[in-house]
This record gives structure tokens, sequence and C-alpha cells, in this order.
């Protein structure tokens, strides 16, 4: 009993700082609205021992197959410290282009990040509870214009930003006493460290509700909505977006 208290109270803790962190945040002058569709996928392969390589990328459409929203490209080098806890650094490669009836970008945008990151996976009865943390250094790039009024990216701007996500998995079908059918829910905050980070402390914040279908223990396929906000840096422009990820995991067995 008084195991499941701590739970109960580390899981109430955690909300409670997570809807905080959420509030905190300043009136954006004008809003967007963008219906996305973004195809996900993460391969993982151990390499020897504890020592893991992961390679995730996503392909993201703006206002159902109209626009490109985003892409890109994130390897990274994991190593598992305990059973619960994963240290990772890695690097990741995106392209934001210019979409929507309010743009945020005037022209694509390029930006390279370095990132460390920890995950803590605990269990409660059927419940798997996950922390991750995630300190990404953000080299962006910056746009201006040339004599003939077309945008071009001059030089790259420093950036840091903090993304803490918590996430629920629950088995709603097994087999074998395996699951088969999970259902998901998570928080992802995104936020602006220091003062050439951005005008408001909330970058973004993604709310998640989805599914997954495990095929074996090596592969799932999960549907899942995100409930997308996202501000600039200026704080000038939010955007709203209800989105459908389709994601595709696969853990490669040499």
């Amino acid at each position: 009993m008084k195991h499941l208290i701590n739970h109960l109270k580390m899981i109430k803790s955690n909300l409670m700082i997570l809807i905080f962190l959420i509030s905190i945040q300043t009136n954006a002058q004008k809003l967007s609205h963008n219906n996305n569709i973004w195809f996900h996928i993460v391969e993982k392969a151990k390499i020897k021992g504890k020592t893991y390589m992961t390679l995730e990328g996503s392909l993201r459409l703006a206002n159902g197959f109209e626009q490109m929203q985003q892409i890109f490209i994130r390897p990274s080098i994991d190593y598992k410290f305990t059973k619960s806890f994963t240290g990772s650094i890695g690097y990741t490669y995106y392209n934001t282009y210019s979409y929507g009836i309010i743009p945020m970008n005037k022209t694509s945008i390029p930006e390279h990040h370095l990132f460390i990151q920890g995950q803590y996976t605990h269990k409660f009865k059927d419940w798997t509870i996950s922390h991750r943390l995630r300190d990404e250094n953000r080299l962006v790039g910056m746009a201006i214009q040339d004599s003939t009024k077309a945008f071009f990216i001059d030089y790259f701007e420093y950036r840091n930003r903090v993304r803490y996500m918590l996430s629920f998995t629950y088995p709603l079908l097994k087999k074998n006493n395996k699951p088969i059918v999970n259902a998901i829910l998570a928080d992802e905050v995104f936020l602006n460290i220091g003062s050439f980070s951005g005008e408001s402390l909330l970058n973004q914040n993604r709310i998640i509700a989805g599914l997954s279908y495990i095929f074996n223990p090596s592969t799932q396929l999960q549907f899942s909505y995100v409930h997308q906000e996202l501000r600039n840096k200026s704080n000038t422009l939010e955007e709203i977006n209800p989105t459908l990820r389709i994601s595709f995991l696969h853990n490669l067995n040499f």
C-alpha cells in the first residue's frame, strides 16, 4: 500500500508541474489553424551490450496533403544504464517549410540540433509510465531578403530548448497474456531556455492520444491524434493544429 501511495503521489506531482508549465504563457497576437498529417518511423538496433542506435524520421504535411510542413531525421546513440533508465546523445536535422494562411516562416528554415536525453520508465499495475527529458541545442537558419525581395538563409542563430514528455500506456487487448493493442496518452511541453530562444517560455505543447497495434515484440504501428500548439519566437503568432500521426516502430535484431 505504501508503494502504491508513493506512485500516485509521484504521478500527481508530475501532472501538476506539467499543467503549471503549460499555463505559463502570454497571449499571441494572431491565431492560425492547420490540419496536419504526420508520417513517422523509428528504427532501433542493438550495437553491443547495453548500447543501442536509434534512427527516427518524419514527413509532416499541413492542411491534408496540400503543403509540406516539416521533415526531420534524428540519429542517436542510446545507453541502457538500468532496466528503467536510458540516456541518449544525438543529432537532428529539420527543415520547416512555409505553410498555412498565416505562415510562421517566409521561406524554408533549416535547423541543426545536438541533444542529450534521459528517459525513465516504470510500471504501475498494468500501466507503463514514461518520463522523457531532452535538452536541444539548436542552430536555426535565419532568412533575409536580397535585392529582388527573395528570401535566403544568411546565417544560423543559437537557441536552447528543453522538452519534457509524460506518457501512459495501457493494454486494451491481450493474447497469451501479451498486449496486442495498447492505449496511449501523453503530453509533451517544449520550453524556450535563455533570452535568445524566444519571447515566451512556452515554445510548443502536444497533447497525444492514440492506439498502437503490436504485431510482435519488435514491430508496432501507432495511430495518434496530436493537438499541437506552436508559437513563433517573437510570440506574435500562435498555431493550433489538429494532427493525425501514423507511426511505425521497429527493432532490428542482428
